[in-house]
């Protein structure tokens, strides 16, 4: 086994498959917790296991339905806290608000400084996450981040795929930097699209710099929402000559309505993994990779007091 008997993972109700793939990397058995909800709605946890002394780790996604999964998650911290855990670390591979991290506009709250601190205040000592939206995310916690990215296991996935006359398409400005990566990574060219949002579900792409004519296109994010900044860049890459077109992305949120609008577009192949689990609709469309031993060497080092930015230089 890879640990001892000193950890405990335990899984909230958003994302068991993942919590179970990561128990199983790491040979140990997902902890014993029942959750149950009373007739008006509230939710009890009550933990099976002897935590006392113990190193914690709850797996818990805070997407859709967001807000009942992050009052489960602050939930299980607290109750790991009371039940006098030694550490309680929050694996959160998929962290919802991450968009609301500013004020772009008079009288609008910071809902993701609100919800770090919702966190913190319920026990957590650590937070594992991956693909923020924002680096700057991390500052927002109070206690340590460990921060992993989803182009880890993405890169691996396309570099073995060996796309020829590649270009890395930035599907939007505030994305360069991961484009970037993926182009040096994958040693393609580099493009980027100026989009303008015409309102929270519909984007409008309006000019390309860079070539893409004749080449394959690779288009990477963070996150595929609605999908409509990836299908208007789509559109757009080509009508100026773009072969085949790849997209991918780490979380796969996929709103109402965007499995339809990706399927219209000239888009080829969208690879996600496996932070957010996918409806029935998009996993006929869409291939999942899996971040589980990636997530689970970055819970075993964490365990270990060792480095996890090693990670990176590893992959």
């Amino acid at each position: 086994m890879f640990l001892n008997d000193n950890i405990k993972i335990f899984s909230g109700c958003s994302n068991e498959p993942l919590a179970k793939a990561v128990c199983e990397y790491l040979e140990v058995p997902v902890g014993g917790a029942t959750i149950e909800k009373f007739p008006d709605g509230e939710k009890i946890i009550r933990v099976e296991d002897d935590v006392r002394g113990r190193d914690c780790f709850v797996i818990q996604s805070t997407c859709s339905p967001v807000d009942e999964n992050l009052v489960e998650l602050l939930i299980y911290l607290d109750c790991l806290k009371r039940a006098s855990a030694k550490r309680v670390t929050a694996v959160i591979p998929y962290f919802g608000y991450a968009r609301q991290d500013r004020k772009d506009e008079g009288r609008v709250p910071i809902t993701a400084k609100l919800v770090a601190n919702l966190i913190t205040a319920a026990g957590a000592d650590r937070i594992l996450a991956i693909d923020l939206h924002a680096q700057q995310l991390q500052g927002f916690f109070d206690i340590p981040v460990d921060h992993l990215t989803g182009s880890l296991v993405l890169s691996k996935y396309f570099r073995d795929k060996k796309m020829e006359n590649l270009t890395v398409v930035s599907p939007d400005v505030g994305n360069i930097k991961i484009a970037s990566r993926y182009a040096t990574f994958l040693g393609g060219d580099l493009a980027i699209v100026h989009k303008r949002r015409v309102s929270g579900s519909q984007v409008q792409a309006q000019e390309l710099i860079g070539s893409v004519e004749g080449r394959n296109v690779l288009m990477c994010d963070d996150m595929i929402t609605t999908g409509g900044t990836i299908s208007s860049a789509a559109e757009l890459v080509k009508q100026r000559g773009a072969r085949k077109i790849c997209v991918g992305a780490t979380h796969g949120v996929f709103a109402p309505g965007a499995v339809e609008k990706l399927s219209k577009s000239p888009v080829d192949e969208i690879v996600v993994t496996d932070t957010i689990p996918l409806c029935a609709e998009a996993v006929k469309k869409v291939k999942v990779l899996t971040v589980s031993s990636m997530m689970g060497e970055a819970i075993k080092r964490i365990h270990r007091n060792e480095s996890v930015s090693s990670l990176f230089s590893s992959h």
